[in-house]
């Protein structure tokens, strides 16, 4: 299972290229010609992610008991804000000037891994977040070996 890790800063260039990074490519596959970007719901970021994923979170939808007010609002906010972005030659992308202006996006970007998506941030954004969700994170006695130990016991009480 390939996920997005790690946090890398790329510069963007005069034209509103910037290199999406190695690892990023690899993990989307050798047949990616692009990425989606679109607003993150949550935070003044861009969430970005493989459009094969976007047809997986359709297809969830699909199967979800959900109003028809919120469905509304996914379709809108995902769907119709998302653009589709190919890579050049080189593994760059042209970042939509909308969309970058929209979160603060502008010499450098910080593309950030989780998991299944990544998030592409204002260094100077994202050094906040980081904090902020280390703090709260730290408040909430939140570690890797607790996450493990609880969903060890989960799939123990399955069986």
């Amino acid at each position: 299972m390939a996920v997005f890790l790690s946090t890398f800063v790329n510069r963007v260039d005069k034209k509103g290229r910037v290199s999406v990074p190695a690892s990023f490519r690899a993990t989307l596959g050798v047949d990616a010609t692009g990425i989606v970007v679109f607003r993150s719901l949550q935070y003044e970021a861009l969430d970005g992610c493989s459009i094969a994923h976007l047809e997986l979170l359709s297809r969830s939808l699909e199967k979800l008991d959900l109003t028809a007010e919120t469905f509304e609002l996914i379709e809108t906010t995902i769907f119709g804000g998302s653009v589709q972005v190919p890579f050049d030659s080189e593994g760059r992308i042209t970042l939509p000037s909308a969309l970058a202006q929209a979160v603060g996006i502008t010499d450098d970007v910080a593309f950030v891994g989780r998991r299944k998506t990544f998030q592409l941030w204002a260094p100077q954004k994202l050094y906040a977040h980081e904090t902020k969700a280390r703090d709260l994170a730290k408040a909430q006695d939140i570690s890797l070996s607790k996450i493990i130990a609880a969903a060890s016991l989960k799939i123990g009480e399955a069986l």
